[in-house]
């Protein structure tokens, strides 16, 4: 037992766990290879040992030079960061939103609500089909569904169902970037480097959500409201062919370590299939000779990378692929970070939706800029959250993985839950008090930014687990996880109903402490976490049904 986290029975693999560092007493899947053959990290990491090993191909996304990999980062997360503020950057302007559309505020508060149903569901239809066909056909697919909306949003004018069949059109195309750009990261990124990459992405992401109702509100004051969406366009309009000419295909058919390093007595010809049937033949070395296998594949070209469709990246039946959400996500790592996810960003949707009729009535009376200032808070606060939470997870990890005798599980992402429990309890229950006690702005609006300075650190650990554990099935997992926008849809559809009835002290007083009892269920997951990895890594049906073609 290692501080507490259950053993396994010795020599048994564990997915998830694997090496970072040389040791003497290498474990099964890595004892075989000679020492020589390991890659390591550079600079500061070079006597980390890189996981997942990469091939020893110029394609393989691993081997792309840093600048290379770092480029699509910027653009998915950029574009991630507009997806961010399409979703509640009419929020300061809900009132007159709402008077100008002829509706109620509910009504347009559960006009919300849809848009984040249509989120959830676009997440089954997309990330599997990432999966087959990998990420670029989709990345620019959703790019042209997202500027097609904002182009029909602007055009909108006073008409609801116009602006709503808009809003549903977009949402529909919002899912990847805040799914799919963590599998790129994990496509692109070795186990110590990711947390720190997830941060910026969820940077991009929230700093998104907080700076467009931060412009928005401008925006609605002096322009109108259909102009948000106008300049959503522009901004999409500019992404787009960013990401047609930057972020190639990053899925890759990666040989596994023992069909490239095969053991002692054993011989293997791996076809190195990342094109279908792009027919470079890798020939292993005889069982009494060390080298790994050398590639002969040839450096792809930049026109090469420009090809939308580059091949398939799975042979499991389609249906499979779209069923394996709804299994993985019973898999207690899975359902734990769809719970944390799912009760930090339901609940900071929760204030986009409720802002506007608590801000713009007595005894604040903000006007739809101020209202949309108030987000400078969560914009300042996820900032400085993204830049302590990243760093400092892949840090935490490293160093308990060399005190682990150079062993690292993903469970060493957990401790840095403590830091959101705290902030994030706070934000809540401060953000309930100061309303009903009726405090000056500012109390209200620090602990607003609170909330998200939360959510950005949680997700420091969330995502990081989720793709160090069950690396295979990662777009799976991270679509059950976004199943929260299903709870989100529920949540929104009639808070402000809830606000009115119940008010603002009893509403965030339950959000606040569901807050906290889920995060408390970190703790069974350190204990528990790589004994059920163990268990599922050996149950056959599960092994069929998610691993076999």
């Amino acid at each position: 037992m290692v501080w507490g986290i259950l053993d396994t029975p010795e020599g048994a693999h564990v997915p998830g766990t694997v090496v970072l560092a040389d040791r003497s007493d290498l474990p099964p899947e890595y004892a075989h290879i000679p020492r020589d053959q390991l890659r390591h990290g550079t600079g500061h990491f070079a006597n980390v040992v890189l996981a997942p090993q990469p091939t020893n191909s110029p394609n393989d996304p691993l081997n792309w030079p840093v600048w290379k990999k770092d480029l699509v980062l910027l653009i998915t997360g950029l574009s991630a960061g507009v997806v961010g503020a399409y979703g509640p950057m009419l929020s300061p302007g809900f009132v007159v939103i709402a008077a100008d559309l002829d509706i109620s505020l509910n009504t347009l508060s559960q006009a919300t609500a849809w848009v984040v149903l249509v989120i959830g569901l676009s997440v089954f239809i997309f990330n599997p089909l990432a999966k087959l066909v990998g990420r670029r056909p989709v990345y620019l697919t959703c790019s042209i569904i997202m500027l097609s909306s904002t182009i029909w949003g602007a055009l909108s004018n006073n008409n609801y169902r116009s602006f709503l069949g808009s809003r549903l059109w977009g949402a529909f195309g919002m899912a990847p970037y805040e799914v799919l750009v963590q599998c790129t990261i994990a496509d692109l990124y070795f186990v110590h480097q990711r947390a720190t990459r997830i941060a910026v992405w969820n940077m991009f992401l929230l700093c998104g959500i907080a700076g467009g109702s931060l412009i928005a509100g401008y925006i609605i004051e002096d322009q109108g409201w259909t102009w948000t969406f106008a300049w959503c366009a522009i901004l999409f309009g500019a992404l787009l062919p960013l990401v047609y000419l930057f972020v190639p295909e990053t899925a890759y058919n990666r040989p596994s370590l023992e069909e490239r390093f095969p053991r002692r007595g054993e011989g293997v010809t791996v076809t190195e299939d990342n094109e279908k049937n792009a027919g470079v033949e890798v020939e292993a070395e005889p069982a009494n000779n060390t080298p790994p296998p050398l590639l002969t594949e040839e450096k792809h070209s930049y026109w090469r990378s420009l090809r939308i469709f580059t091949g398939t990246y799975t042979t499991t039946p389609l249906l499979r692929v779209f069923l394996r959400p709804f299994v993985v996500f019973f898999y207690p790592g899975v359902f734990w970070g769809f719970l944390l996810y799912g009760a930090t960003l339901t609940w900071i949707v929760v204030f986009s939706v409720v802002n506007a009729g608590i801000f713009t009535e007595p005894p604040y009376n903000f006007s739809v800029s101020q209202t949309g200032l108030i987000s400078l808070s969560p914009f300042v606060f996820t900032l400085l959250g993204e830049l302590i939470a990243g760093p400092l997870n892949d840090w935490i990890s490293v160093r308990l993985a060399r005190r682990n005798n150079g062993i690292y599980e993903p469970e060493f992402r957990l401790p840095l839950v403590i830091l959101p429990l705290v902030v994030g309890a706070v934000g809540f229950y401060g953000f309930g008090l100061t309303i009903h006690y009726q405090t000056h702005w500012s109390g209200p609006v620090l602990c607003f930014g609170l909330a998200n300075m939360a959510v950005a650190c949680l997700n420091a650990s969330v995502f990081p687990y989720i793709l160090d554990a069950h690396a295979e099935l990662s777009e799976e997992a991270l679509v059950a996880i976004n199943a929260r926008n299903f709870l989100t849809f529920g949540l929104t559809y009639f808070v402000n109903a809830w606000l009115a009835e119940a008010g603002a002290l009893r509403v965030f007083a339950v959000l606040g402490s569901i807050y906290v009892a889920v995060l408390l269920t970190t703790i069974p997951l350190w204990v528990f976490g790589k004994r059920a990895r163990f268990y599922i890594a050996h149950n056959r049906f599960l092994q069929k049904f998610m691993h076999e073609d």
